[in-house]
C-alpha cells in the first residue's frame, strides 16, 4: 500500500515547489480509482463540463445492473480507448489510436493482443485536473486529453509509421450507458467525422420505460488521412466512409514521422449533430490543444482556488483539492451553446436567451441528489452559488416538460437511482440561503407537489409511497409485495427522509408567509416520532395498524431501510437533533454514538478493505454511503463537541486515503462528488447537520486540517467578499478547540450562523492538545 501511495504522490509533491498556487497540480485524479464508477475518472474534463474525455480500462465490459464499477480501474494494466461522454447512465463515443494492422474491437483485459487496446505503465501516465497523458506501449503512441466545456481535445503523438490509425468506435456500449439501440458514423466530404449513438441505459429503462439516451458528435482532425474505412465490430470495410448499427465505426489511416502529433477536436451534444458542430465552432474554432489546455487550467484554478488552504500536511492538501475536484467534476452540462437541451420526452427544448444571444442558464445531467444536502449543496451555497442557481433552473426545465421533479436525470430522462426525491429540499435550502434568482413561484409549486402528491406519480419521480406518509404521518411497513421495491420495501427510511424534507418545506413556507403550508409541513416533519421505539431507543418500522414489526433485527438491511439499517437510520433526524437526543437520553446518546465510532474505526469507518460499493451496509456506521454522513457532527448538539472533533478528524485520516486502492474508503461509491464534498467541508471544519434547510441556520464547527482557510464569496449572492478561518496554536497534536471567536465575538457553542459566513469575516479558533467541551 505504501508503494502505491508513493507512486501517485511523489511526482506531484515535487511539482508543488514550483507551482504552489497551481491548484490543478494539487489534484491527483487516480486516487480511489480501483473499483470506481464510470463517471469518476475523467481527468481531461473542464469543471461541470459536457466533454469528459478519459481512458477506459474496462468500459466495454458490460454493466448488467447499470451502476457497477466500470471505466478506469487502478488495478488494470491496459487501456482500450478514450471515451468522450462520462455521466451517470451516459457513456460512449470512443476514440482509439493504433499503428500497424487494424483491429476494430477493444479486446479483453487479459488479451491485449486480441484487440486495439494497449498495455501501459503508471510511470508513463500523468493526470491532473484538466489533463491526461499516457504512453500506449503496444504502439509507442503518446495520448493526451483536455477539453473545453463541450469540446473534447485528443492529441496523439505517433512513432514513424506507414499505418498510423485513429479509430472512431461509436456503436459499442460504454460504461453505464446500456445496450446500443442505434448508431451511425460518417466521414464527410470535407473531412469531418460525425455521428451519433443511441442507448438504453438500465436505470432509464427502469424509471422511464421505452426512453433512450442519444449522444452526438462532430470531429475534425488537423491532418488529412491517406486512407479511410468503416467497420461493424470485426467486419472491416476498406474505403467506405460510413457505418451504422451496433458496432459501427470508422477509421483514418496516416503516414507519420517519429514524434508527429495529430489532434482531434470533437464537439459534443445531446441534441443533434448540428448543435455538436455549433459547440465545436463556438468553443474551439482556431484553438490548439495547448491553448485549450491553458484555458482549462485557468478554469480549474479559478474554481478550485475559491477555497484556499494553507498549512497542514501536503498529503492532506492533495486529498482536499482532489476531493474538491470531484465535487466540481460530476453533474455536467447537458445543454448546447445556443441553449438547446434534451427534453424528457426525447424532443429538443430551448432555454430562453438573454439580450446578448446567450442562454439565460444551463441544463445539467445529474445522479440522484440523495444525501447531497450533507455535502454538495452546502459547498455550492458557500463557494459556487451560481452553479446551485443553474442546477435549480435545470431541474425546473424537467418539471415544466414532464409535470414532475426528477431526482436524477440522464438527458432529462428519469434515472431516480434510489426511488426517492430530494429536489424540493434542495430548492428550499437555496431559498433559505439567499439563492433566489429562479422562478420561486414555479419552484414552490413543483416542490409542494413533490412532497404531497401521489396521484398518477411516475416511477421516475420517486416517492411512490408519499401519499401514505401524508395521510398517516408515516409510511406503514409492508413485508412482501410484487410492486416496485421503492413503493413498499423502505417504509422506515422513507418516513425519515420525507419528514426531513417536510421540515425544509416548512422553513421555506415560513419565509414565503405561507402559514397553512408551514403548519402542514411541520406536522409531517415530526413523522420520525411515529417510528421511534422508546423501549429499544431505535427507529423501528411500523405496520399501518400502528404495531411495530415483529422479528426486528436492528442490523438488517433492506427490511424497512434502504442501503442501511436501524442502527444507522435512527440518527436520521437532522431536522430535530435535540428532540432525538432527548428521546434517547443525553448520556445514553453520547455513549452509543461514541461506541459506534470506536467499533467502526476497526473497519476504517466503512466496509473495511472489501472493494465494494455496498460494503458496510450492515455496520453500525458506514461513511461510504449517504444515510450516515451527518452523524459524526451530532456531538455538537449533545454537549460533547470534542467527540465531533475527534471522530471527524479520524474519518478524514482513515476513511479517506491517497492512493489508487484506498481513496474514498475501499472501492466505495463516491457518487459524483458527494464523498469528496464532505471531505472538503470537514477539512475546513464546517458542516450543517440540517443541510442548510433552516431559515436562520448555523454550521457546526470542528477542527480544520489546515492553519488557514479562505472561502471566496460571490457578491451576486453573498454580501461579503470572503470568509476566513484561522487556527491559533496549529500543529499535529493540537486537534481540539478551546476557544471560538467569530468576527470578534466569542462563541460559547460550536456553531457559527450561516448569515455570518455569507456576510464575510473571520472565524478564529484556538487549538489545544486536550479535549474541551465548554468554550
Amino acid at each position: 500500500m505504501k508503494k502505491r501511495h508513493q507512486l501517485i504522490l511523489l511526482p506531484l509533491l515535487f511539482s508543488l515547489t514550483t507551482a504552489a498556487q497551481q491548484y490543478t497540480k494539487l489534484v491527483e485524479p487516480r486516487i480511489g480509482t480501483a473499483h470506481s464508477r464510470w463517471f469518476f475518472f475523467t481527468p481531461g474534463a473542464a469543471p461541470f463540463g459536457m466533454a469528459k474525455p478519459g481512458p477506459s480500462t474496462n468500459g466495454s465490459e458490460g454493466n448488467a445492473q447499470g451502476w457497477e464499477a466500470v471505466g478506469y480501474d487502478y488495478r488494470h494494466t491496459s487501456i482500450e480507448g478514450f471515451a468522450n461522454f462520462h455521466e451517470f447512465q451516459i457513456g460512449g463515443v470512443v476514440f482509439a489510436p493504433s499503428t500497424g494492422e487494424l483491429k476494430t474491437t477493444p479486446g479483453k483485459l487479459d488479451d491485449v493482443a486480441g484487440g486495439y487496446r494497449s498495455d501501459f505503465d503508471r510511470r508513463d501516465e500523468q493526470a491532473y485536473a484538466g489533463y491526461y497523458s499516457v504512453l500506449l506501449k503496444k504502439y509507442g503512441i503518446r495520448a493526451e486529453l483536455t477539453a473545453t466545456p463541450r469540446v473534447a481535445f485528443h492529441r496523439y503523438t505517433f512513432p514513424e509509421s506507414r499505418q498510423a490509425n485513429i479509430l472512431f468506435d461509436i456503436g459499442n456500449k460504454q460504461g453505464e450507458s446500456g445496450e446500443v439501440k442505434g448508431a451511425r458514423v460518417e466521414i464527410m466530404s470535407d473531412g469531418r467525422i460525425e455521428g451519433y449513438v443511441v442507448t438504453r441505459p438500465v436505470y432509464v429503462s427502469k424509471y422511464q420505460p421505452g426512453a433512450e439516451v442519444a449522444m452526438f458528435f462532430s470531429a475534425v482532425a488537423d491532418k488529412r488521412p491517406l486512407a479511410v474505412g468503416s467497420f461493424n465490430g470485426r467486419d472491416l470495410h476498406k474505403g467506405t466512409r460510413s457505418a451504422k448499427g451496433k458496432g459501427a465505426g470508422v477509421y483514418l489511416t496516416f503516414s507519420t514521422k517519429a514524434g508527429e502529433k495529430i489532434t482531434i477536436k470533437a464537439g459534443l451534444s445531446y441534441t443533434s449533430i448540428e448543435n455538436a458542430r455549433k459547440n465545436l465552432q463556438a468553443e474551439a474554432h482556431g484553438l490548439t490543444f495547448d491553448q485549450a489546455l491553458k484555458q482549462s487550467q485557468a478554469s480549474w484554478n479559478e474554481a478550485l482556488g475559491r477555497i484556499a488552504v494553507k498549512g497542514g500536511k501536503q498529503a492532506d492538501q492533495v486529498k482536499f483539492y482532489t476531493a474538491l475536484y470531484h465535487a466540481l467534476l460530476g453533474r455536467g452540462l447537458a445543454s448546447d451553446v445556443n441553449g438547446a437541451y434534451p427534453r424528457n420526452d426525447g424532443s429538443t427544448g430551448q432555454i430562453p436567451l438573454a439580450a446578448n444571444g446567450k442562454p439565460l442558464h444551463n441544463h445539467y445531467n445529474t445522479d440522484a441528489i440523495w444525501g447531497g444536502f450533507w455535502n454538495l449543496t452546502q459547498l455550492w451555497t458557500l463557494a459556487y452559488p451560481e452553479y446551485y442557481s443553474d442546477f435549480i433552473k435545470s431541474q425546473l426545465l424537467v418539471y415544466k416538460d414532464s409535470g414532475w421533479l426528477a431526482d436524477g436525470i440522464a438527458n432529462s430522462r428519469y434515472v431516480s437511482g434510489v426511488g426517492t426525491n430530494f429536489v424540493g429540499l434542495v430548492m428550499a435550502s437555496a431559498y433559505c440561503n439567499g439563492i433566489r434568482d429562479f422562478d420561486t413561484d414555479l419552484a414552490w409549486q413543483a416542490a409542494y407537489k413533490n412532497e404531497v402528491d401521489g396521484k398518477n406519480r411516475p416511477r421516475g419521480a420517486g416517492k411512490l409511497d408519499v401519499a401514505r406518509f401524508v395521510k398517516k404521518g408515516y409510511v406503514g411497513h409492508i413485508d412482501k409485495s410484487d410492486d416496485f421495491a421503492e413503493s413498499w420495501q423502505f417504509s422506515a427510511s422513507h418516513t425519515l427522509e420525507y419528514a426531513y424534507s417536510a421540515y425544509a418545506m416548512a422553513e421555506w413556507a415560513r419565509l414565503l408567509g405561507k402559514a397553512t403550508e408551514e403548519k402542514q409541513f411541520n406536522r409531517l416533519a415530526a413523522g420520525w416520532k411515529e417510528l421511534f421505539d422508546d423501549k429499544l431507543k431505535l427507529v423501528r418500522p411500523k405496520y399501518d395498524n400502528g404495531k411495530f414489526i415483529d422479528n426486528f433485527n436492528p442490523s438488517e438491511v433492506w427490511r424497512g431501510f434502504q442501503e442501511g439499517n436501524a442502527w444507522q437510520y435512527t440518527f436520521y433526524v437532522p431536522q430535530d437533533p435535540q428532540g432525538l437526543i432527548t428521546r434517547i437520553g443525553r448520556n445514553a446518546f453520547n455513549k452509543r454514538l461514541d461506541s459506534i465510532f470506536a467499533a467502526s474505526q476497526q473497519n476504517a469507518f466503512g466496509g473495511g478493505k472489501t472493494l465494494d460499493a455496498f460494503s458496510g451496509l450492515q455496520a453500525p456506521y458506514n461513511h461510504g454511503n449517504q444515510p450516515n454522513l451527518h452523524i459524526s457532527w451530532l456531538f455538537n448538539y449533545s454537549g460533547r463537541p470534542s467527540l465531533t472533533q475527534k471522530w471527524v478528524r479520524a474519518i478524514c485520516d482513515e476513511f479517506y486515503g491517497s492512493d489508487g486502492i484506498h481513496g474514498y474508503g475501499y472501492g466505495q461509491d463516491e457518487d459524483q462528488g458527494q464523498l469528496g464534498a464532505w471531505y472538503v467541508l470537514a477539512a475546513m471544519g464546517l458542516f450543517d447537520v440540517q443541510g442548510m434547510t433552516n431559515a436562520h441556520g448555523t454550521m457546526g464547527i470542528s477542527t480544520p486540517l489546515f492553519k488557514e482557510v479562505q472561502i471566496k464569496l460571490n457578491k451576486k449572492y453573498h454580501s461579503g467578499e470572503a470568509f476566513k478561518i484561522n487556527c491559533e496554536n496549529f500543529g499535529e497534536g493540537q486537534r481540539y478547540i478551546s476557544q471560538i471567536i467569530a468576527n470578534g465575538r466569542k462563541l460559547e457553542q460550536p456553531f457559527v450562523p450561516v448569515s455570518d459566513i455569507l456576510r464575510g469575516g473571520t472565524l478564529q479558533l484556538r487549538l489545544s492538545a486536550e479535549p474541551r467541551d465548554q468554550f
